[in-house]
C-alpha cells in the first residue's frame, strides 16, 4: 500500500469515527496512529468521557470484531480466556473461546482486575495466544488491546504491574469537550433520537493488516533513529526518575513514528513525527522517585524534559 493510498484510507476511517465521535481530533488521531502501530493502548481518563464509544467506533469503522470486558474484582481468567467444557455429543471436553478471541478488545477499567486476571491478559499482549490445560491456543490477528483506567477512583484497585503496563504502545487520555463540541454532543442526540449511533465500516480485516504492514515499509533514518535511542537514554539520566524507558519504549517510538508519517502521505519518518508523539509513548515507561512524585512530577515532565536536552537531527 502506498503512503497516498493509507493517508487516503485513514482520512476515510476518521470521517467514519466522527459521525459517532464529536471533536477529540487529538485523541482520535493518537488512536488510529496506536492502532496501525499494531500497539495495545490505555485510555486514562474520567467516566463519561467516550472512552468506550471511541473504541467501539474504531472497531466498526475499520470492519474489525469488537468485544467488551467489565473488570471487576471477582472476575477468574477463564472468564475472559474461555475455558475447557464438556461436549454432550461427543462425551468430551473441548475449548470454548472467550472475549479474548476477537480483533480489538475493550477492556474497561482494567485495574480493578485481580493480579491473576492481569497475568492472564498480559499472555494475551504480549504472545498473541492463551494457554488452557496445557494446550495454547492463537488469537486471532489483528489483536489489540484497548484499556481504560479511571484515575481519581482507586479504592478496590489493583494497580497494574510494571510488566504489563510497559505493553501498552501508548498512553492517552480523551479529555472534556470544548463548550461548542459539548453543544454539537447535546444538538446530534436531539435529532438523532436513538441512543445509539451506526458507524460506517470503511475498511476490512485484510485492509487494515495491509495498512499496518505498510506501516513497517516506511523509511526511517540512522539519524532519526539514533535520535530517538538519544531521547529515551536521556529519560535515564533525569535525576528525577527512579527507572527511564525501556528500550521496549524506543521500538514503541519507532513503531508509532512510521505510523504517524505513513497518515501524513510520507514513506519516510521526520524527527517531528518523533517530537509529536514521544510523551503518550514513554511517559507511562517512567518510574518517578518518591520526593519529586510528591512534588508533583509525572512521567510526562521527565520526557519533555528530555525532549528539550536532546539536540535535533537534520533531515534531507
Amino acid at each position: 500500500m502506498k503512503a497516498s493510498e493509507a493517508q487516503a484510507l485513514a482520512n476515510e476511517v476518521r470521517t467514519a469515527v466522527h459521525t459517532a465521535v464529536v471533536g477529540r481530533d487529538v485523541a482520535v488521531d493518537g488512536i488510529l496512529v496506536g492502532l496501525i502501530a499494531d500497539g495495545h493502548l490505555l485510555l486514562e481518563d474520567l467516566p463519561g468521557l467516550g472512552k468506550t464509544l471511541i473504541a467501539k467506533s474504531f472497531a466498526r469503522a475499520l470492519g474489525l470484531n469488537f468485544q467488551r470486558i467489565q473488570f471487576t474484582a471477582d472476575l477468574l481468567p477463564h472468564d475472559i480466556t474461555g475455558g475447557e467444557v464438556l461436549d454432550p455429543s461427543r462425551g468430551a471436553f473441548t475449548f470454548r473461546n472467550g472475549p479474548l478471541f476477537t480483533n480489538i478488545l475493550l477492556a474497561d477499567e482494567i485495574n480493578r482486575a485481580p493480579p491473576k486476571v492481569q497475568s492472564a491478559l498480559l499472555e494475551a499482549m504480549q504472545e498473541y495466544q492463551v494457554t488452557s490445560e496445557r494446550t495454547t491456543y492463537p488469537l486471532p490477528r489483528p489483536f489489540l488491546v484497548v484499556a481504560t483506567e479511571n484515575p481519581i477512583e482507586l479504592e478496590g484497585t489493583y494497580p497494574l504491574p510494571e510488566a504489563q503496563v510497559d505493553r501498552f504502545l501508548m498512553r492517552l487520555s480523551i479529555g472534556y469537550p470544548t463548550a461548542e463540541e459539548e453543544r454539537a454532543i447535546m444538538d446530534r442526540r436531539r435529532v438523532r433520537r436513538p441512543e445509539a449511533v451506526e458507524v460506517p465500516p470503511v475498511a476490512s480485516a485484510e485492509r487494515f493488516l495491509d495498512l499496518q504492514r505498510a506501516a513497517e515499509e516506511v523509511e526511517l533514518e540512522a539519524s532519526v533513529a539514533g535520535y530517538i535511542v538519544s531521547l529515551v537514554r536521556s529519560t535515564r539520566d533525569d535525576p528525577r526518575a527512579e527507572v527511564g524507558a525501556s528500550p521496549r519504549g524506543a521500538l514503541a517510538l519507532q513503531r508509532l513514528a512510521r505510523a504517524r508519517a505513513l497518515l501524513s502521505g510520507r514513506d519516510f519518518v521526520l524527527p517531528d513525527d518523533v517530537k509529536g508523539l514521544a510523551e503518550p509513548a514513554l511517559a507511562h515507561r517512567v518510574i518517578v522517585k518518591p520526593e519529586p512524585w510528591i512534588r508533583g512530577v509525572r512521567g510526562s515532565e521527565i520526557v519533555r524534559a528530555a525532549l528539550e536536552r536532546t539536540s535535533v537531527p537534520k533531515v534531507d
